[in-house]
């Protein structure tokens, strides 16, 4: 393995580093390695086989400029921008059709210095979908550990059309007011796991997906084997669990009868504070949530009348306090069985 200690006298010296590496990785694997300090980067592109320990204790990694963000295609289980039609603004650290890969430091920092980008959202000013701070397209065998990242523009860690992600020892945050802010989002991707993660932000700490409408059905591939465990969440959007459709299309095109489908939840060991609504279970007629399993839940609320909201869901619960809605009073014995299987297809679902 070949190791270069990369310094800041280049433009780009990240996308150079790599560059140079790229040949020696595929032979047998790579670091590129940055000392503490402060260093502000533009987008730049991994390769495979390559360890990335770019975060030393006491670093600082701040992204460019926003008007100097370059602009790629819609992913094609979204068919145009979540957002605003058309392009979006490629993320700062990026990863297309990778095998190998580890994102890795000594608790260093990434800052997406989000404030920006919050303003032109809410300004509605903004002519391209917010970027993201790591973003891996159809990669597999990927790691991202012992890193802090702060205020991303939208997402801060996101894979798509990826097999087999450890997200482990990563402390994600930004403000509660930063709009619609997520901390890590599987989307299209199976064999995941997050483990030992602490996650505060403005809306979904943590948020599973599969594409949206029409598009999300056609490309055909859902979210599934998914393993959260040992986290800590927190985000304002109101609830502790949330699953359910956001109700909002990409255009006319889409076929009502194609419907999402999520089954095989299960929720253990989870203790709430501060919990406006301690679930919420809002799912399609046509299509109800079915085996849901929560054991071993325990909630703090603020108020009791607003405890869970439950529709078209059908599941079991043992040891959860407040009690659960109606539809989750079957006990664990009964026919459904609990798994630790998350499948998601069609448009979107939220998970904790």
């Amino acid at each position: 393995m070949l190791e270069i200690l990369w310094q800041n006298t280049q433009h780009n010296p990240f996308q150079n580093a790599v560059f140079y590496l790229k040949s020696f990785a595929d032979k047998g694997g790579a670091q590129l390695y940055v000392p503490p300090g402060k260093w502000l980067i533009g987008s730049f592109n991994l390769t495979s086989h390559l360890t990335l320990f770019f975060l030393e204790k006491g670093a600082i990694i701040g992204s460019q400029d926003p008007t100097h963000w370059d602009v790629v295609k819609p992913l094609p289980s979204y068919g145009r921008g979540l957002e605003v039609p058309g392009g979006r603004y490629q993320s700062l650290i990026n990863g297309y059709q990778l095998h190998d890969v580890v994102i890795t430091g000594n608790n260093g920092t990434i800052n997406g210095i989000g404030s920006v980008w919050w303003e032109w959202f809410t300004l509605h000013t903004l002519n391209h979908i917010r970027p993201h701070l790591i973003e891996l397209v159809e990669s597999d065998y990927v790691v991202v550990s012992n890193l802090t990242i702060l205020n991303a523009p939208a997402y801060a860690i996101y894979h798509i059309y990826c097999s087999y992600v450890h997200i482990q020892n990563v402390s994600i945050s930004a403000p509660a007011e930063s709009p619609f802010t997520v901390g890590i989002v599987p989307d299209s991707s199976n064999n995941v796991c997050i483990e030992d993660c602490i996650v505060a932000m403005g809306h979904d700490a943590i948020s599973l997906k599969s594409g949206w409408n029409e598009y999300g059905v056609a490309y055909g591939r859902p979210t599934e084997n998914v393993h959260i465990r040992r986290v800590t969440l927190s985000a304002f959007s109101g609830s502790t669990l949330a699953f359910g459709h956001c109700g909002s299309h990409p255009d006319d095109k889409f076929d009502p009868n194609a419907l999402p489908h999520l089954d095989f939840i299960t929720l253990k060991g989870v203790i709430g504070r501060n919990i406006t609504v301690a679930g919420s279970f809002a799912r399609i007629e046509e299509s109800p949530f079915s085996n849901i399993c929560l054991s071993n839940i325990t909630l703090s609320i603020n108020s009791i009348s607003r405890a869970w909201e439950c529709s078209n869901v059908l599941g079991s619960s043992d040891f959860v306090n407040p009690e659960p809605c109606p539809e989750l009073w079957n006990p664990t014995n009964s026919s459904l069985s609990c798994f630790y299987l998350l499948s998601t297809s069609g448009r979107k679902a939220s998970a904790l």
